[in-house]
């Protein structure tokens, strides 16, 4: 791993703690309760401050401020934190806030995601991995984003709604409900529109278990019932493992309600 480098125009604050190897560039302020794992490289003027850690291997570009208080008039001043995985990309005017009180404290993202220019990830905001935000996307508070989930760019997520893994998003679209896994999302106030069968594809899932996403969306779209009776019937006979992560996620408690097929 090469050197840790720190700027002479940088402010590291006393009590930050810097990983081996770490780039800070020029007028770039790391605050005292700041932690980088080793190899992450601060390109210039950005700001991580707060309670928060960075990942190892994560790279953030100008402007981006990482690790402010929520913007949440209920907050306090209370000790909350941000905590971000390894090999993160986080472009310009990227703005992340640590957690609130009553969302249980912690903004979260995992590793590996790629974080365009200009979007926002609000307080208590959990994410997984491999997650794309595309650029000026914006997610409310306490949203879930499950692994490989992508949000269209111009896009706005509500607070608490909950996005299922390898569900997309699609470009200027209002999510106001929970998008089930492998979900394809779209329009001004967006509708459940099929399933992302390009990510599915991409990921290499075995054609069986696509004909099975694909007879399971007919089911929830058509079939009788209401939604809910539809995705417990699903479970009862699907053996996609699959199809089961949509039943399992359907089932789960929600502070929201769900995006149907074709529901705007």
């Amino acid at each position: 791993m090469s050197e840790t480098m720190i700027h002479p125009a940088a402010v590291v604050e006393p009590g930050a703690e810097i990983g081996e190897g770490c780039q800070i560039g020029p007028f770039c302020h790391v605050g005292p309760q700041v932690r980088l794992a080793p190899g992450v490289t601060l390109k210039s003027h950005v700001v991580v401050t707060g309670a928060s850690e960075i990942g190892e291997g994560t790279l953030i570009f100008p402007f981006a401020c990482i690790g402010e208080i929520p913007q949440d008039l209920k907050y306090r001043g209370e000790e909350t934190r941000l905590v971000i995985g390894a090999r993160n990309r986080i472009r310009e005017h990227v703005t992340m806030n640590t957690g609130t009180e009553g969302g249980g404290g912690v903004t979260r993202v995992g590793d590996d995601g790629l974080f365009m220019a200009g979007c926002h990830v609000a307080h208590d905001v959990q994410i997984g991995d491999r997650v794309i935000v595309v650029n000026n996307a914006a997610l409310a508070g306490h949203c879930v984003l499950e692994d490989d989930v992508i949000i269209g760019g111009l896009s706005g997520v509500h607070q608490f709604v909950r996005i299922g893994r390898g569900a997309i998003i699609g470009a200027v679209t209002m999510v106001t409900n929970d998008v089930i896994p492998y979900g394809l999302v779209q329009g001004p106030r967006g509708y459940l529109d099929g399933l992302n069968l390009v990510g599915l594809k991409r990921r290499g899932v075995p054609r069986a278990d696509i004909t099975a996403l694909r007879a399971a969306f007919q089911m929830l779209a058509q079939g009788e019932g209401a939604f809910q009776d539809r995705a417990r019937r699903l479970g009862e006979e699907t053996t996609s493992d699959y199809v089961r992560r949509i039943v399992d996620f359907v089932t789960a408690h929600s502070d929201r309600s769900y995006l149907t097929p074709g529901q705007g």
